[in-house]
């Protein structure tokens, strides 16, 4: 499968310091990419060399099989980075015709009708961009982007700080482009939302990319469990302890079994321990706890 980007050794430093060392990134075409890493590891960094925002230091970028600096490959790319570049006092329609206009498009009418349709934005088009709230202002900074039709979109925490609603919504438009051949590059801290949507990742940690990995090969990756809540939470973890290798407890105080084993015999182990269960599941470890065991030194995985 051909790559969108494609990037080898790519190294940026500012003055002394080195905030990108090294880095590697394949993103497919057609994928939702999920760029993930703390505040400071050179996410924004990284897509900012990659729409030409700032030059590199040594590496390469290619877009499409292209130098990512070729002229041919900007109509097929477009950035939200940090906050849409609005002005306050125009309606949501002139700002999109304002820039239909810079991008000297020919069908602008119809191409920001198109755009606002995409990101459910039709009945907003009359509002000033300053009345709009944080959730309405993401997607119009979406369709700022769509406009023009790029393949490959880069988005730089496009979710946060959005409404339960507002991250369904956004969910919703994101897999609808996917499903239409984009290609979107999406950061974010919501990891939780981000494990929705996204059929690759790539976890950067100091401006090293430590590892990416496919939807499908984390769900093969990440370690199911038996979790279960009795009354004395303290001696039941004692008693499994003695019996499994791997027992611990997480933040909700479910006990956690990580063995190989069925829901059944723990039951019956701790029924022959005179332990009465109040709830049980199986269930797995998501993108959050994998990135954050991930970060640690030693880490499971």
């Amino acid at each position: 499968m051909m790559n969108a980007i494609e990037i080898r050794n790519l190294c940026k430093n500012f003055g002394d310091k080195q905030v990108i060392s090294s880095l590697n990134m394949n993103v497919p075409v057609g994928s939702i990419y999920g760029f993930i890493g703390e505040n400071g590891s050179g996410k924004s960094t990284t897509e900012k060399m990659i729409c030409g925002l700032i030059p590199l230091t040594s590496g390469t970028i290619k877009l499409f099989g292209k130098d990512y600096l070729d002229i041919d490959i900007h109509s097929k790319m477009s950035c939200l980075i940090e906050s849409p570049g609005c002005f306050p006092s125009l309606s949501v329609w002139n700002n999109l015709m304002l820039h239909a206009t810079n991008l000297n498009l020919v069908n602008k009418e119809d191409e920001v009708r198109e755009v606002l349709k995409l990101v459910r934005m039709e009945g907003a088009a009359g509002n000033k961009y300053k009345n709009c709230s944080l959730g309405m202002k993401q997607r119009i900074g979406i369709a700022l982007a769509l406009l023009g039709n790029p393949e490959l979109l880069v988005l730089d925490e496009p979710i946060n700080g959005l409404d339960v609603d507002g991250m369904r919504i956004m969910r919703e438009i994101l897999v609808d482009l996917a499903s239409k051949g984009k290609t979107i590059l999406i950061s974010s801290h919501i990891l939780g939302e981000l494990e929705k949507i996204a059929t690759h990742y790539g976890i950067i940690r100091h401006g090293k990319m430590i590892k990416e990995i496919t939807a499908e090969e984390f769900e093969k990756e990440c370690r199911t469990f038996i979790g279960l809540k009795t009354k004395d939470l303290n001696l039941t973890k004692e008693i499994l302890k003695n019996k499994y290798d791997r027992v611990d407890q997480d933040e909700e105080e479910y006990i956690r079994i990580y063995d190989n084993v069925t829901p059944e015999e723990v039951v019956q182990y701790l029924y022959q321990k005179n332990i009465i269960i109040n709830e049980i599941k199986v269930d797995r470890v998501g993108l959050e706890e994998y990135y954050i065991d991930l970060m640690k030194e030693g880490g499971k995985y």
